[in-house]
């Protein structure tokens, strides 16, 4: 019979504490996110997800419910791309915390899982210990067709599949985005450019549709589909710079450098700032650059960063009281929910040069 893969194990075998063990499996704050990503990915290669029940936290059991309920009292946090995602970890580990307490409030477990490939994941699941799903970010088609093929409950967080019907929550990234572009030509900016791959996620291509809607109703020119920058390759380490770098000198020879520059993420933004400084062009007296998300890293930057405050926890505690109402419901009209998101004034962003 195979030994019980217990937290104390994996953390024999990383040469860490059970208490960070602990931590990284329940989602709590106080891990970082290398420690956190090699712990889930120990987790996995011991079989410790594939134990019934393999981690349940603070279970409250009340009167009130079934006997047939005590081994459904987990939920599935789905991560696929968390390694692909490091750069954006303090975007998605809020979103986390924030599934994490409304599933504390609820007296229910999380076991998070960051398994790309449909033919393991399969193995990891246990569905007769999972009351349902939550993923976040991107998730292929393949492992969310593996979740439908099982019949679990689902709500996806900045995640649409049009193959996989589900319930989403989203930032309300359109109407977000729309503003903040009203607001640069508001005070004087009309060479505005959008920087991002925009078939990278739904949300990026929401978010350059709000820009793109912006321009259109105050009749200015929108860039065109086929431009380099609504394509970029490298967002998420950083590689894309050298490509912006030779934008921009074709820019400047051509003598039509934006006087503003409005990116998918802060992360973009950033690493953009760091490029035109590099050229020197300087932010915001040259050309203001704009962010979205409101990670802590925006706030820290040379200048901090005008951007987009995107409720995480919010977004993590509305998919659980949606996950939550689906199982009570599931015959219910599928719902996209929509968070509200707000603009954050720095010192990126000034009036254009007249």
């Amino acid at each position: 019979m195979a030994k019980k893969i217990t937290m104390q194990k994996i953390a024999d075998h990383l040469g860490v504490s059970k208490f960070v063990v602990s931590k990284s499996l329940s989602g709590k704050e106080g891990v970082n996110e290398t420690t956190r990503e090699r712990v889930i990915q120990a987790a996995s290669q011991l079989g410790y997800f594939t134990q019934k029940n393999a981690y349940v936290q603070g279970i409250k059991r009340t009167p009130s419910q079934p006997n047939s309920d005590r081994n459904k009292q987990s939920v599935l946090v789905l991560m696929p791309n968390i390694r692909s995602q490091t750069q954006d970890s303090l975007y998605w580990g809020k979103i986390v915390d924030g599934i994490a307490l409304a599933l504390d409030s609820e007296g229910l477990g999380m076991v998070i899982v960051s398994e790309h490939r449909a033919d393991n994941f399969i193995n990891i699941l246990n569905p007769s210990g999972i009351l349902g799903l939550v993923g976040v970010g991107q998730i292929s088609t393949s492992l969310l067709l593996e979740v439908h093929r099982i019949g679990l409950p689902m709500v996806l967080i900045d995640h649409e599949d049009p193959l996989i019907p589900s319930d989403t929550v989203f930032a309300n990234n359109v109407d977000s985005m729309t503003r903040l572009t009203n607001h640069l030509m508001g005070i004087g900016h009309t060479l505005i450019h959008f920087i991002g791959n925009i078939r990278y996620s739904r949300s990026f291509r929401d978010r350059w549709i709000g820009f793109r809607s912006a321009l259109e109703e105050n009749e200015l020119k929108s860039p065109l589909e086929d431009d380099s920058m609504l394509f970029l390759e490298g967002m998420d380490d950083g590689t894309f710079k050298e490509d912006f770098k030779s934008w921009v000198a074709k820019r400047k020879k051509d003598q039509s450098l934006p006087t503003a520059i409005l990116c998918a993420n802060d992360f973009i933004a950033l690493t953009v700032s760091d490029a035109l400084r590099e050229d020197g062009i300087q932010v915001p007296e040259d050309i203001s650059v704009t962010g979205f998300d409101n990670i802590e890293d925006a706030s820290r930057g040379i200048p901090p960063l005008t951007t987009v405050h995107v409720p995480k926890e919010a977004m993590g505690r509305a998919a659980v009281e949606k996950l939550l109402a689906r199982i009570q419901n599931s015959t219910a009209p599928l719902e996209k929910i929509l968070i509200t998101a707000d603009i954050v004034h720095r010192d990126s962003v000034v009036e254009p040069k007249r």
